[in-house]
């Protein structure tokens, strides 16, 4: 008998898991016709805000235009440079691009694979571009938040601004403090495979100040007397569904911080694992092993009925759209090895306890049987 195949998310679980109340949700917006900013929306804003644990949340279309509003609002435009690191996905430098201002790409830990505040101090320094230096982009990849305490110092010290690339992590936490509260301003997804997914696109603004925030809501709706805008709105179909999903979020972060600690016991004498420092509360958004043998690995899993992926087989700085950008291959040494490394495997809130133990078994298996050949 064949096994089943364990895909790398499972958006339409989540579904199963929530259909009597997700289907209830959205038979009521069919009913009253707000589709657009109706009170779903106002309703999820006040939630998200209390999970972030500030004041003002503000959802829009994509994560992705949540990063270019924080920009805009921020007045990040041409002529400014935004400092950000090379391993993310496109759209934190896309954003920047976007907002016409320059990308400056920088290096990551090893070890916990995010933005490096040695590299970022010391290229800020060295940094003789026409662009003028205006924030710094930090992610927390994977769900792990960033050194947000030195990456502030920092900035501060060259009259710079922290802007948070959450889009991973919401629902994570440093030192006590949920992100959404870690920046000034934080931009997450609620893209479907994200801590807190839509059943489409959506993304939301978080930040503590209420200027701040009127001016993003009138950024997401084309903008007002005194700036122009676009059109980002979260519809209130999505904003049911996020809704229903917030109800087991909680609950479903500590399912995936479950799974992780299992793979990581089944785990650590194979392959490399990112480290956390103390104080932190990981989303697990993704779950991400380093293999030096690592495109094997995946074919190998894959005839096995195991789905995996690398997140990210190519760093931004080596795309050929971000070559105007760039130093080339060499200058982010950190960024390059562990591209060639990474690879994420299943985790989600619906992987049963077998699955689990099925995939780590695969994969020391596969390891196993390239070491033997």
């Amino acid at each position: 008998m064949t096994a089943r195949r364990i895909p790398l998310f499972d958006v339409q679980a989540q579904y199963v898991r929530h259909r009597a109340d997700i289907d209830a949700r959205l038979q009521s917006v069919l009913d009253h016709g707000g589709f657009i900013l109706g009170p779903e929306v106002g309703e999820l804003e006040t939630a998200l805000a209390r999970k972030a644990g500030i004041d003002h949340a503000v959802t829009v279309g994509n994560g992705t235009d949540a990063l270019l509003i924080a920009l805009i609002e921020a007045g990040i435009g041409p002529g400014d440079a935004v400092f950000l690191p090379a391993f993310t996905f496109v759209a934190t430098a896309g954003a920047v691009i976007s907002a016409g201002a320059r990308p400056v790409f920088c290096d990551v830990d090893r070890e916990t694979f995010n933005l490096d505040p040695a590299d970022l101090a010391r290229r800020i320094e060295e940094f003789s571009g026409d662009a003028r230096p205006r924030a710094v982009m930090a992610v927390d990849l994977f769900g792990q938040p960033a050194e947000y305490g030195r990456l502030k110092e920092i900035a501060a010290e060259h009259g710079m601004e922290v802007l948070s690339d959450a889009a991973q992590s919401f629902g994570a936490a440093l030192e006590g403090a949920p992100v959404g509260s870690l920046a000034p301003v934080t931009a997450t997804s609620f893209y479907p495979t994200k801590p807190l997914g839509a059943f489409g696109d959506g993304g939301a603004l978080f930040t503590q100040d209420a200027d701040r925030a009127a001016r993003m809501r009138a950024i997401r709706a084309h903008g007002n007397d005194e700036m122009h805008g676009m059109n980002s709105r979260l519809d209130t179909m999505q904003a049911s569904v996020l809704l229903a999903k917030l109800a087991s979020f909680d609950a479903d972060r500590s399912r995936r911080a479950e799974i992780a600690g299992h793979y990581d016991a089944q785990l650590s004498d194979y392959v490399a694992l990112q480290k956390s420092r103390k104080g932190l509360t990981n989303a697990h958004a993704v779950y991400a092993v380093l293999s030096d043998r690592r495109d094997a690995l995946r074919s190998m899993l894959s005839d096995k009925g195991i789905d995996s992926r690398a997140y990210y087989a190519t760093p931004l700085h080596l795309t050929p759209p971000m070559r105007p950008y760039s130093e080339g291959r060499g200058s982010l040494p950190n960024t390059e090895w562990l591209s060639r490394r990474i690879l994420a495997l299943p985790i989600y809130a619906e992987l049963s306890d077998h699955d689990v133990e099925r995939v780590g078994r695969e994969v020391r298996s596969c390891l196993q049987q390239r070491v033997a050949s």
